[in-house]
């Protein structure tokens, strides 16, 4: 099991740009996943790549944005990950009625329509927090039933297990961050799923047939430097369902996405996080 540091970053002042753009510099960095706040962000990184205030100062270094970080860091055992979760992040979760998702170690699960297991360890994608549980609405309000799916940044690969569970015929998960490839593997074998993983980025979009659903929850950044790729790998009439940014970058995100002949035809917000439909003409 991997050791961590859990690293704290204050910012002042804190905007979604500022923490989005400060997640993926410390992405680039090695940091592997990130829990944005409304004073800053906690991130995590392995005790391998290096020290996680070191590594973080550096990268936040030669930030071009006007503001002023505080970082500290704190040490986790790896072998304490389910222990913590169970403690302090990751609670059963009952979404729309329809979907439970909860862990191996957890008792009295309420019962679902769809059951989905997962032992999240360092990878993203709980259901707890807004953007999933936004995404995983919008999957379960959307026809599935023998369309193909594409999960771009798959991290647990909890949006493509609901996929799969709703019928899709065929659903691709990819995942750039080593650690959570092999969770969502885990994951996928755990719960008896049709789906496939992919240890990559957008480059690996390009060894694949278009699909009719595309989803990616993963950074504003991210998606608007990617958002051709995606396109390209969705067929005409389409759905591409992205989150992982604020309500306020929703005119980013569709400004980035109009000249590919992506349209937005539905949205969710919850606690300033938003959640899109972009359809393809």
């Amino acid at each position: 099991m991997n050791d961590y540091y859990r690293v704290r970053v204050q910012a002042s002042p804190c905007t979604a740009d500022i923490t989005d753009l400060a997640a993926a510099f410390m992405a680039d960095a090695g940091f592997e996943s990130f829990e944005p706040d409304s004073e800053g962000l906690t991130a995590y990184i392995s005790v391998k790549v290096g020290d996680g205030t070191s590594v973080a100062t550096e990268a936040l270094a030669d930030f071009p944005m006007d503001a002023k970080f505080e970082i500290s860091a704190e040490f986790v055992e790896g072998q304490d990950w389910n222990e913590e979760w169970e403690k302090h992040y990751f609670k059963p979760i009952v979404i729309e009625d329809r979907c439970v998702i909860h862990s191996t170690f957890h008792k009295d699960v309420p019962q679902a329509e769809y059951d989905i297991v997962i032992d999240p360890k360092m990878a993203f994608g709980t259901g707890h927090h807004d953007t999933t549980s936004q995404m995983v609405q919008h999957l379960l309000e959307s026809e599935i039933e023998g369309k193909s799916v594409i999960d771009m940044g798959t991290g647990t690969g909890i949006l493509g297990i609901l996929a799969a569970m709703r019928g899709a015929s065929k659903v691709t998960g990819i995942e750039i961050d080593e650690p959570a490839y092999l969770n969502a593997l885990e994951h996928i074998k755990l719960n008896g799923v049709n789906m496939e993983a992919i240890h990559g980025d957008a480059s690996a979009l390009e060894g694949l047939e278009p699909a009719d659903i595309f989803l990616a929850n993963i950074n504003r950044n991210i998606i608007t430097a990617d958002i051709d790729r995606y396109a390209d790998r969705i067929k005409s009439g389409g759905k591409l369902y992205l989150s992982g940014f604020y309500e306020e970058d929703i005119p980013v995100i569709t400004e980035a996405a109009a000249p590919y002949g992506l349209q937005e035809t539905g949205r969710k917000v919850s606690n300033r996080w938003a959640a899109l439909e972009l359809t393809k003409n």
